[in-house]
C-alpha cells in the first residue's frame, strides 16, 4: 500500500471522531435570529469590516453578507473579494483554510472568523508531514495542490487550483510537458485525470461531503425525475460524475442551474448552495442527490458539519471582542503566495476571473 493511500486511511477514524464531537448549533428564534443580524450590522460598521461568506454557510449568514455590502461566493472569490475590499477587517465565514487564504493574500489586514474550530476534511486528512514526504517521491514532477489545503501544504505547492481553474491549469501545465503529483481530493484529482489524460499520481483525500453521494441511490432519483438535469460537484465519486449532465464548482453549478432547460435540478453538492440557487433559479425546482439510502448512511447529510459551525452567535461574538483572528507566519506566507499567485494571474488571463469578481 502507497504512502497515498495509507495515511488518509489512517487518518479517516480521527476525522470521523471529530465530526463526531462537533457541537450542534444553537436554535433561535427569529425574533433572536434578527436581534443578532443588527447587533452585526452595527458592528461591520463600528470595526470597518466585511462579511464574506462561502455558499455552504447557513442560510442567514449568507443573508446577512449579501445585505451589508459583503460577498457570498466560492472560496477563489472569497479571497479575491477580500484582497480588493477596502475594509480593515475580513470577516470570513467558512472553514479555516479559507481564513488563511484571505490572510495570505491580504496580510496588511485583520482576518477573523466566527470559530476556528472549523476544518475541512481534506485539509484534515493531507498532514504537511506526510504530504511532503510524499511528494518527495517524485521530484521530477509539479506539486499541483487544491486550495482546501493548510497555507503549509500550499507552501509545499508549485501550483494551487480550485474546482473552478483545475482543469484550464493542469491542461497548460500538459502543454509544457509537466507530471503531476496532485493533491488532496482523490475525486477531483481523478476527474481532472480523465478529462485531461495528464500524468498525475494522486494523493487519496476526500470531502466528506461530497465522498458520501451515492450512485444507486441517484439512479433512483433520476428515474423518478427523468428531466431532471444533474449538476454534480466534481468532488464527487466517478460514478456519480459519470451521471452529470454538468460538472462544476459551486459557482459554475449555479450558472449550470440558470442556464438549464429543465425546470428540476438534482443537485449533487452541499445542501448550502440551495440559498443562492434557490434565488437565481426561484421557478425550478431543486433536489438534493441522495447520500443515504439502502447502500448507505450518511456523516455529513450533504452539509459540512465545520461550515454548519459558523453562527449568527459566534460571528457577533468574535466581532464584538475581535477574537478568533488568522495569523500565518510571514515566510510560510510568502511561500504560500507564490503559488497562490499563479493560479491568480492564470484565472485573470484565461478570463476565469475578472474584475468584475471583486
Amino acid at each position: 500500500m502507497s504512502l497515498a493511500e495509507l495515511i488518509p486511511q489512517q487518518l479517516q477514524a480521527n476525522i470521523d471522531k471529530i465530526i463526531e464531537d462537533v457541537e450542534p448549533n444553537p436554535w433561535l428564534t427569529d425574533a433572536e435570529k434578527d436581534s443578532y443580524s443588527e447587533k452585526i450590522k452595527t458592528l461591520l460598521k463600528e470595526k470597518n469590516a466585511v462579511l464574506i461568506a462561502h455558499y455552504y454557510v447557513d442560510d442567514e449568514l449568507q443573508a446577512l453578507a449579501e445585505n451589508t455590502g459583503g460577498y457570498v461566493s466560492d472560496s477563489l472569490d472569497m479571497a479575491n473579494f477580500g484582497a480588493r475590499n477596502e475594509a480593515e477587517t475580513l470577516v470570513v465565514c467558512g472553514v479555516r483554510f479559507m481564513g488563511e487564504t484571505a490572510k495570505i493574500l491580504s496580510p496588511e489586514k485583520t482576518v477573523i472568523m466566527p470559530t476556528l474550530e472549523a476544518e475541512c476534511s481534506l485539509d484534515l486528512g493531507c498532514p504537511i508531514d506526510e504530504f511532503s514526504q510524499f511528494c518527495d517521491q517524485y521530484p521530477d514532477r509539479e506539486v499541483v495542490v487544491y486550495a482546501n489545503t493548510s497555507v503549509e501544504v500550499k507552501a509545499r505547492a508549485d501550483w494551487i487550483v480550485t474546482s473552478s481553474n483545475a482543469i484550464q491549469i493542469i491542461d497548460s501545465l500538459m502543454a509544457q510537458g509537466k507530471k503531476i503529483v496532485w493533491g488532496p481530493d482523490r475525486h477531483l484529482g481523478q476527474y481532472i485525470k480523465n478529462k485531461t489524460n495528464a500524468d498525475m499520481i494522486l494523493w487519496q483525500g476526500n470531502c466528506v461531503v461530497h465522498d458520501e453521494f451515492k450512485l444507486f441511490e441517484l439512479e433512483q432519483l433520476m428515474a423518478k425525475y427523468p428531466q431532471a438535469a444533474v449538476l454534480v460537484h466534481p468532488e464527487s465519486p466517478e460514478a456519480v460524475i459519470a451521471k452529470a449532465d454538468f460538472v462544476g464548482s459551486t459557482k459554475q453549478i449555479i450558472a449550470a442551474g440558470k442556464a438549464s432547460e429543465a425546470d428540476t435540478l438534482i443537485i449533487a453538492t452541499d445542501h448550502g448552495l440551495f440559498y443562492k440557487m434557490s434565488q437565481e433559479v426561484p421557478n425550478k425546482r431543486l433536489i438534493p442527490a441522495p447520500t443515504g439510502g439502502k447502500s448507505a448512511t450518511c456523516k455529513s447529510c450533504a452539509h459540512c458539519p465545520w461550515m454548519a459551525m459558523n453562527t449568527l452567535v459566534n460571528l457577533y461574538e468574535t466581532l464584538r471582542d475581535m477574537t478568533n483572528t488568522i495569523e500565518v507566519d510571514e515566510d510560510l506566507r510568502q511561500r504560500a503566495l507564490l503559488p497562490l499567485n499563479r493560479m491568480l494571474d492564470f484565472s485573470y488571463q484565461q478570463g476565469i476571473l475578472t474584475a468584475g469578481d471583486a
